[in-house]
């Protein structure tokens, strides 16, 4: 999808002998559990056995495929709106202007945004444990009590991924979020120096 092409045509056209295609269902298309998996009768069949030596296998586990039936019915919509969301994010971040943390906005295809943490003072760790915390001070500034989970990716990047339960307005709220940490921390960072 982030290619501009729906599923099939992808598969079809521009892999037509794919071995291979998964996908993640809690992430993919917000259903509980469980993975689908699809490719060349062969595989299957191998990846079917495989299964079964490892003890992998569910009784009565309709109700959760009615899940996922249900997500993949509307998956393109889903992950379209998750790509655009997190490409608002990235364009609000980028529009921050920060020296501490900036993102190429034309890198965002998916549902994924990597982040630059370009302080040294202020890695990546450190960074996401601010935008999870909610302090007195934010609350009181802010109005508002946001609490936001990225991932430390590396030296100095950071990952934040976009999901079928976050909407545009939890996005806008994230990047008041971070618009929030990021000035405080300049204006510490000002203050100590």
């Amino acid at each position: 999808l982030a290619v501009g092409l729906m599923m099939k045509e992808y598969t079809c056209t521009h892999h037509p002998s794919t071995v291979l295609l998964s996908l993640c269902a809690p992430q993919g298309v917000g259903a509980p559990v469980g993975a689908l998996l699809a490719g060349q009768r062969e595989f299957i069949v191998e990846a079917w056995r495989v299964r079964k030596l490892l003890g992998g296998g569910m009784r009565q586990a309709g109700v959760l495929a009615a899940a996922a039936l249900v997500g993949l019915r509307h998956m393109e919509e889903t992950l379209r709106r998750d790509h655009s969301n997190a490409r608002s994010f990235a364009e609000g971040v980028c529009n921050l202007g920060s020296p501490l943390c900036s993102v190429n906005p034309a890198s965002v295809e998916t549902n994924i945004v990597m982040m630059t943490a370009s302080a040294p003072w202020l890695g990546p760790a450190k960074l996401c444990e601010l935008m999870e915390a909610v302090s007195a001070e934010e609350v009181a500034t802010t109005g508002q009590a946001i609490s936001v989970r990225l991932f430390p990716w590396g030296e100095h990047s950071l990952r934040a991924v976009w999901h079928c339960d976050i909407s545009a307005h939890d996005t806008q709220l994230a990047r008041s979020k971070l618009h929030f940490v990021l000035d405080k921390c300049e204006r510490e960072h000002a203050h100590v120096c």
